[in-house]
């Protein structure tokens, strides 16, 4: 009879990262190049847009650590002993991905009717990053909870 080793706490590597920035692409990209988003965006209150930035914190948290039984908060690498480093690189992911393909399309300028950049173009901006995240966050997380690797040997 074979035993096993006991199970240790999966480590964060570069390859989740890289499964969080697929996951955040794919699901980012249709929501920054739609009007609808942008209009929305510039009709929302900045208490709107933190409401929605809180929901993206919770829907990235809930996915990761209520949904997915593999990851364990408690057990994972963290930012300064408070904060798991899985889900900071999930909350960069999902908003930086949203930021990366409205800039790359210049969607801001598209979308928007606001003379040269200024911090009205740059608050709705912030808004539409907002309203893309929740989208984001959803691949991103998924992403890292099905392709992780759940196999601790060897590491």
């Amino acid at each position: 009879m074979k035993l096993r080793r006991p199970r240790r706490p999966r480590r964060f590597r570069p390859a989740d990262s890289a499964q969080q920035v697929v996951g955040g692409f794919l699901l980012a990209g249709p929501f920054v190049v739609t009007e609808e988003v942008w209009v929305l965006a510039a009709n929302m209150s900045n208490v709107q847009a933190l409401v929605t930035i809180g929901v993206v914190f919770a829907i990235g948290y809930a996915a990761l650590y209520t949904a997915d039984t593999e990851h364990d908060p408690t057990a994972e690498q963290r930012v300064g002993s408070v904060v798991p480093v899985r889900f900071v690189s999930l909350m960069c992911v999902s908003f930086g991905s949203v930021t990366i393909l409205a800039l790359l399309f210049d969607a801001p300028d598209t979308f928007l009717d606001v003379d040269g950049l200024n911090a009205e173009m740059a608050l709705i901006t912030l808004k539409a990053v907002s309203v893309g995240s929740i989208f984001s966050v959803v691949g991103a997380a998924t992403a890292d909870s099905v392709f992780s690797q759940r196999s601790v040997d060897g590491e």
